[in-house]
């Protein structure tokens, strides 16, 4: 039996597209100890297990995209088949018609790679909004601070002689 690839390896191939996180047919392929082509026979054979949310098909331009930013996608450059995209429950669904012992050993650690960057995405969404809220409360201290300053500096400033003549004036020149 293949062992089990590492959990890190999982993590490095899914890819963000199309706003959902997902793996492709070659990598699961490849996980789950299948041929891609065997792979994709089987995705057509239980086409009504993988929806539209489950599945989806790369444009020329993605695939162009994926090919030239992940290195062990190389193999895929010349390939003319355009590769299937598979989200967290497709690539479950995949290891439930594949049916084979390391596809179902396999989709777990599969489901916990897909976990654990949901955790590590929401860790930094709240980062994110308190870092915001440290922002602003520092551009309000920054604000405060310059009033201070410029409050000190007019103190300091000495006041401004008076052109004041000496002695009385009479009411018409006032």
């Amino acid at each position: 039996m293949k062992a089990l690839i590492p959990q890190a390896s999982i993590e490095r191939r899914i890819l963000s597209i199309r706003g959902h996180k997902i793996m492709l047919d070659a990598d699961l392929a490849d996980i789950y100890g299948v041929s891609t082509k065997r792979l994709n026979e089987q995705v057509k054979r239980n086409r009504k297990r993988f929806p539209e949310d489950f599945m989806f098909q790369l444009t020329k331009k993605e695939k162009e995209e994926v090919v030239a930013n992940c290195d062990h996608l190389k193999k895929l450059k010349f390939s003319p088949v355009l590769p299937y995209a598979f989200t967290e429950h497709g690539a479950v669904m995949l290891a439930t018609v594949l049916n084979t012992s390391v596809a179902v050993q396999t989709s777990i650690q599969v489901v916990r790679a897909f976990i654990k960057l949901r955790e590590m995405t929401a860790t930094h969404k709240e980062l994110a909004h308190k870092l915001t809220r440290i922002e602003r409360k520092i551009g309000k201290h920054d604000e405060d601070i310059k009033l201070i300053f410029e409050a000190i500096h007019h103190l300091m400033t000495p006041p401004q002689k008076s052109s004041r003549k000496i002695g009385f004036r009479r009411e018409e020149e006032r």
